[in-house]
């Protein structure tokens, strides 16, 4: 019995054949998917909206609204998670079969820590964005610098050069 190494190549290779001679001779590439699709079973979509709270069907500790104090909340929550993390050590001495409620009261104020943090991504890769060109211009402006410093050291050399010459 003979196998390959290789599968063979999908037939739609024979579509780019005389790519080099013509590239206008390549179909086109597919559209990109808008909305939701399937992949290995699962759907997806391509709008990447931070689903709310509710929609997840997890109750929101914080203040609802546009106008969200982040720092004042992210610090809140990490108090009550404080608090309900002491309550839960108290409860494993004292009456160790009733943690059960102590630990989902952890896992909401965790899961509303993370939503909250997971809303301001967007403003973090702006952020990240910003610096990131804010560097790059940094960097290009100290190439020309030392490209313009440079041209001066070599004209200089040039002209003690052409005044060496002219002297002898």
């Amino acid at each position: 019995m003979a196998t390959a190494t290789y599968p063979p190549p999908p037939p739609f290779y024979r579509l780019y054949k005389d790519y080099l001679q013509d590239p206008t001779s390549a179909p086109e590439p597919p559209p990109p998917i808008e909305g939701t699709y399937i992949c290995f079973g699962g759907n997806y979509t391509t709008d990447d909206v931070l689903p709310s709270l509710e929609e997840q069907g997890v109750r929101q500790l914080y203040a609802k609204g546009p106008n969200i104090d982040f720092k004042k909340e992210l610090r809140s929550l990490n108090r009550e998670l404080q608090l309900h993390i002491l309550e839960l050590a108290d409860v494993l001495v004292e009456r160790p079969s009733q943690y059960a409620r102590r630990v989902e009261d952890i896992s909401l104020i965790f899961k509303n820590l993370h939503h909250l943090l997971n809303s301001l991504r967007p403003h973090q890769a702006r952020a990240t964005l910003i610096h990131i060109l804010e560097l790059q211009i940094q960097r290009r402006k100290q190439a020309v610098e030392d490209i313009k410093r440079r041209r001066e050291e070599a004209q200089k050399l040039l002209k003690e050069s052409l005044a060496t010459l002219d002297g002898h």
